[in-house]
């Protein structure tokens, strides 16, 4: 899988680039029983410090977030653990409120954390001393504090100049551990390509083939169909079974499993789908759909199960670090009712193929709306 990215831009020509690689930790018992704890400790203080928050400014009016330090008396479990990760909490926090009161609309407020919906996962920032980085990248695993060396699957090295910044350990619902290594780096910033018409691809996304290009191609999509038939299958099995059950949990477990295989198969073809674009073509146009409102009037169509946003968002920032351009069109543009030959806009409802009536071209609905979008791109 291609580790994701994100940039930081600054003055002048060169900017702090981070790339995150993703690998595999096979810890030991001892290990496994420490990031268990931490997992724990990380939660317990989320939702004491919220507690807190909320209680404080219900009696003062003045917003204050006690320090991870101020509960260690109470709580000494808290001191089995890293204390890195405890003051991360904090500071995701500090952010989440943060983000709140400067825009409410897009930021909720921060809820509590349950033990039956959590997200196992703590972070570790790289800390320098005299002897040496507090976490360090070794041959065959990672280093962290208090959990040791901890073996890896590394199917990726960083180049010599990249420097290590965090370090994010998470479990999956199947028992799985994993992290995600954080590397900084300055990078000098690519030229800004000039699309042209040529090589500039318009997408329009079609629940059935995942997106219809300007070329009239689309792209051979992962079997999820067929996993979506064995899910299917095997959750009607667990509903026959008796809740808590050795066999139950026996074949809850292989749900997840299932549900992380599919997951898998999504990311790999979407990541590898706009590689291959992002490097063949200067520019890509695609429409501002809102997939939520469309999963809602094509409940029948699995819309958001093909992960066309995640697309969207990994095409963006490939493009980004070669100094292409992801454009955005309109989701109010008419793209599927305008002729790509003579711009003629037909109002009546079409089926998939269609005549226009000014110029009289055969007109295929969904390539036909991908080349408006490059258009309209292009125009814009």
């Amino acid at each position: 899988m291609e580790p994701q990215t994100s940039e930081t831009r600054a003055g002048g020509e060169r900017a702090t680039q981070y790339t995150v690689i993703k690998v595999r930790l096979h810890p030991t018992a001892e290990q496994a029983e420490l990031m268990e704890k931490t997992f724990g400790c990380c939660r317990y203080l989320w939702n004491r410090m919220l507690s807190d928050v909320q209680e404080f400014y219900a009696a003062t009016d003045v917003h204050y977030i006690p320090t991870p330090a101020h509960y260690k008396k109470e709580a000494p479990f808290l001191k089995e653990v890293d204390s890195q990760p405890l003051c991360t909490v904090h500071q995701n926090l500090r952010r989440a409120f943060l983000d709140f009161f400067r825009n409410p609309a897009s930021f909720g407020y921060p809820q509590f954390k349950t033990k039956k919906a959590r997200r196992d996962a703590f972070t570790v920032y790289c800390r320098p001393y005299r002897t040496g980085p507090s976490i360090r990248l070794a041959e065959n695993g990672i280093q962290m504090p208090k959990l040791g060396l901890v073996a890896a699957t590394i199917h990726r090295r960083p180049l010599h100049w990249w420097s290590l910044r965090s370090v994010t350990v998470s479990k999956t619902k199947s028992g799985k551990y994993f992290c995600a290594v954080t590397f900084g780096y300055e990078a000098k910033q690519p030229e800004a390509v000039s699309p042209a018409p040529d090589k500039t691809l318009g997408l329009s996304f079609f629940p059935s083939r995942f997106y219809v290009d300007s070329e009239g191609g689309s792209p051979s999509l992962p079997p999820l169909a067929k996993s979506r038939e064995k899910l299917s299958r095997m959750q009607k099995k667990l509903a026959r079974m008796e809740r808590g059950s050795r066999n139950y949990e026996k074949q809850l477990h292989k749900i997840r499993l299932l549900h992380e295989r599919t997951a898998n198969q999504r990311r790999d073809f979407i990541h590898k789908e706009s590689r291959r674009i992002a490097n063949a073509w200067d520019a890509v146009c695609v429409r501002e759909t809102n997939l939520s409102e469309l999963s809602q009037k094509l409940k029948q169509a699995n819309v958001l199960d093909y992960g066309f946003g995640m697309f969207r968002e990994c095409l963006q920032y490939k493009l980004e670090r070669q100094g292409k351009a992801l454009i955005t069109v309109s989701r109010f543009t008419p793209t599927a009712k305008t002729c790509h030959v003579c711009g003629a806009i037909d109002e009546r409802p079409h089926e998939q193929d269609w005549v226009c009536p000014a110029c009289g071209a055969a007109i295929v609905r969904e390539v036909n709306s991908a080349r408006n979008i490059r258009d309209a791109g292009l125009a814009g």
